[in-house]
């Protein structure tokens, strides 16, 4: 597999829809380009103005702030070239006057207590007169790309700027972008004698060494490090670190594009057989200051790839903080494909790599790999669509060559259990489900009806399901389905703590939840109580480790619930835009890919929850799994 990190011609990677891939001078040092927009388009809609352009690909979407059209684009350059300055001008600006003022971008939703609630900031955006203040912003950061190290430079323009006083926009029809940049010399190159590197504690060894042997038959070239020996060997500040700083060696050493980690909680103690990062992200919900991320161990370098990324920017020991105090800047484009599987003893990970290597070995040209299970209903009663029917519809868009098997509360296919067991028992390919969930289950609502529930899958309904060999790849849109660090032991927690009002139901006069109903103290998350069962289930699922949030209604008319194309409903939904359009076959990378789309459409460091979709959108499987087994 190639490794070589510095190419000497600098591709152009181009976001979907932005037009045509361009090389620049392989001497040269300089890009510059030119882009024209058409006039814009003001529709006016109830009380507010809705602004587009034919040429924009993008929004500027801040909650809170008004929703203006954007042009985004993607250069990448080889591993550790320096961006020495990128500027754009603007030309031939007019001025619209408006009759109502510009629509601002909505807060997304999520569910507390059976509740649909939205974010509720400690302070309210300040607007500028002029927004935004600048035409056009840039964001430097170092990632992985068709098995390649390389340095994405992403760059935003807005092409119409609102004056919030007077309700009147300037909008260019010209911009001119100009890219100073210098690279690597020499080119920076690593070596090829790994694909894949396996993490899990020395108990687990022997059981992981048939799946190194498969791999290896595959020429997925594979190796494993226990955890103990990266202890001995790595210095950190604690064992996550140790863990990161390991994997770094390994990129720049053996020239690993994958890495497992195999190991979740020790049984159900307070103690990790591969340790997790918490993001402290404060997502003003009232309800979750922290949340588990194994994004922090895919993302290795920042800046141009020189810099090791700590998820520490201010150095105050706490990581991937953001509230109103404090904010850790983070590069957060994966530099791996990573996976987790949390297995709690030997008998799972036997258990999954004998799922793993079956699968690999007999999916392919199956019957029922091409089926797909899709099931939802109306995540938010009350607002214009049926959110989780609506992605599950776009979903199905992009996976045109599988047979979708619908079950949805609008036409009475999915009415409970007994309809999610029978259609997973049947086989498929690929499993979705957006709704609303917890650690323990997974419900959503029939139309127009938040008071009624209708339960899709609990964790002791798992062992029901019988499809054998026939394994899904699943994703999940949900609050805390794949929150994989519970225990029992939270149980006996939550009393001592809480004593009486840890079984709290919420009412008019006690607001407060007993975080018994969190279901922290359920063995295993859903997600991987799915995965890890025994005569099928999954073979891998994508899911959310906090509050899964979302995004109602069609604020940029564009006839698209929004729903799709924001928050969790953009990964949910491009993860099959990434398998069934652009043809990524290997799990990782389809995932991988799906998170770096988010980030060049929705800068992360620039709204809470953009960062948090991110952070917490898990992967437990094998990243080098190939999807629909080995021809």
């Amino acid at each position: 597999m190639k490794k070589i990190m510095c190419l000497l011609i600098i591709g152009i990677f181009v976001l979907s829809g932005l037009g045509a891939v361009a090389f620049p001078n392989i001497k040269s040092t300089e890009i510059t380009e030119s882009i024209s927009f058409s006039d814009p388009v003001i529709n006016e809609e109830n009380q507010h103005s809705i602004v587009k352009i034919d040429e924009a690909n993008s929004w500027l979407r801040t909650t809170g702030y008004p929703m203006l059209p954007a042009y985004v684009k993607t250069y990448i350059f080889p591993f550790g070239t320096r961006i020495k300055s990128v500027d754009v001008t603007f030309s031939n600006t007019v001025e619209y006057e408006l009759e109502k003022k510009i629509i601002s971008t909505p807060s997304p939703i999520t569910l507390i207590s059976g509740k649909t609630v939205t974010t509720n900031p400690a302070e309210k955006p300040f607007l500028p007169e002029i927004y935004p203040e600048k035409q056009f912003s840039y964001t430097t950061r170092a990632g992985i790309d068709k098995n390649e190290r390389v340095v994405f430079l992403t760059v935003r323009c807005y092409p119409v700027r609102y004056n919030t006083r007077d309700d009147t926009i300037f909008s260019s029809h010209d911009a001119y972008i100009k890219i100073v940049y210098e690279l690597p010399d020499p080119p920076i190159t690593f070596s090829d004698e790994y694909d894949m590197v396996i993490i899990a504690p020395k108990k687990f060894s022997s059981k992981l060494q048939p799946l190194v042997d498969h791999k290896n038959s595959h020429n997925i070239q594979t190796t494993l490090k226990t955890v103990e020996d990266i202890y001995k060997q790595y210095d950190g500040v604690d064992k996550p670190e140790q863990i990161k700083y390991f994997i770094k060696d390994a990129i720049e050493t053996s020239g690993i594009d994958y890495v497992l980690l195999v190991g979740g909680m020790k049984g159900q103690r307070f103690d990790w057989y591969v340790p997790v990062r918490y993001s402290h992200l404060d997502d003003d919900s009232g309800f979750e200051t922290s949340f588990i991320s194994d994004l922090y161990y895919a993302d290795i370098y920042k800046d141009n790839g020189t810099a090791f990324e700590d998820w520490d920017s201010n150095g105050n020991g706490i990581f991937a903080e953001w509230n109103q105090w404090e904010k850790d800047i983070i590069d957060l484009i994966p530099d791996v494909y990573l996976g987790r599987l949390p297995c709690r003893n030997r008998f799972e990970v036997k258990l999954m790599v004998d799922k793993i290597i079956n699968y690999e070995n007999t999916a392919f040209g199956q019957d029922w790999f091409h089926k797909m299970v899709v099931v939802g209903g109306d995540s938010a009663p009350g607002y214009e669509y049926y959110e989780g029917e609506e992605e599950n519809k776009k979903a199905l868009e992009y996976m045109s060559d599988f047979e979708g098997i619908k079950l949805w509360t609008s036409d009475g296919s999915l009415t409970g259990i007994d309809d999610v067991v029978s259609a997973i028992s049947g086989g498929c390919g690929f499993l979705f489900f957006d709704g609303h969930g917890n650690p323990s289950t997974w419900s959503t609502h029939p139309p127009d009806d938040e008071e009624t529930w209708i339960t899709g899958l609990n964790n002791n309904d798992v062992p029901k399901l019988h499809n054998g060999d026939m394994l899904p790849v699943a994703v999940v849109g949900g609050c805390h389905n794949g929150q994989f660090n519970v225990t029992f032991a939270n149980f006996i927690d939550g009393i001592i703590k809480y004593g009486r009002r840890y079984f709290n139901i919420p009412s008019e006069d006690n607001p407060f939840m007993g975080p018994f109903w969190r279901k922290e103290w359920v063995p295993e998350c859903w997600a991987w109580r799915i995965t890890s069962k025994i005569n099928g289930g999954s073979i891998a699922f994508m899911a959310y480790t906090g509050l899964d949030w979302f995004a109602e209604g069609d604020y940029d008319g564009d006839g698209i619930p929004d729903c799709t194309q924001y928050f969790s409903g953009f990964a949910n939904t491009h993860f099959f835009k990434n398998y069934g359009v652009n043809n990524l076959t290997i799990l990782g990378q389809a995932h991988t890919q799906t998170l770096k789309d988010y980030i060049e459409q929705f800068p992360p460091m620039d709204d809470k929850l953009d960062c948090k979709t991110v952070e917490e959108f898990v992967l437990m499987g094998d990243p080098s799994l190939q999807i629909g087994g080995y021809s």
